[in-house]
């Protein structure tokens, strides 16, 4: 898994103000859709908040990977948000999330999709990582940590 082949800058948000569970799946079905021909964030931000029915994707430690499949999706896309305060996401551990990757793959893709969010899992239980982005002050800032994240293990 490349998480930089995921995501570019302009589907980060750095300290985004977000006050609840709903308007952050929001936020990230609009980066989401950006760009996506024939994608709507209406139809990303239905399949996310029909996954979190299922249980929450709060990992813990104030992460949370929402995900979904999308029919009519061609590619798989991520973004990613840093909010600027915590909130309430049902995570496992009670914590309020505030580091949010959301994850967008083909309808067909199941296989790809596990394995994405694995890789996904891993790198954000780092929490040398998690810090990093918390501290920065921008996109590009977080995009950089996250490809030296994904550099230095691919190496590893």
């Amino acid at each position: 898994m490349n998480v930089t082949n995921l995501i570019t800058p302009d589907r980060i948000r750095c300290d985004a103000e977000v006050s609840s569970k709903k308007r952050s799946l929001e936020l990230l079905s609009e980066l989401l859709a950006s760009g996506q021909p024939g994608i709507n964030a209406t139809q990303i931000f239905d399949k996310l908040i029909g996954r979190e029915r299922l249980g929450s994707t709060g990992l813990g430690k104030g992460v949370a990977l929402p995900h979904a499949r999308l029919e009519g999706s061609e590619q798989t896309r991520g973004a990613l948000i840093k909010l600027q305060d915590g909130i309430p996401f049902d995570a496992v551990d009670k914590a309020p999330v505030d580091v949010l990757f959301a994850l967008m793959v083909p309808e067909n893709c199941t296989d790809e999709h596990l394995r994405i969010l694995s890789g996904l899992a891993e790198m954000f239980s780092d929490q040398a990582l998690c810090e990093r982005i918390r501290s920065s002050d921008s996109p590009e800032e977080i995009y950089r940590h996250v490809m030296q994240w994904q550099t230095a293990h691919q190496s590893a």
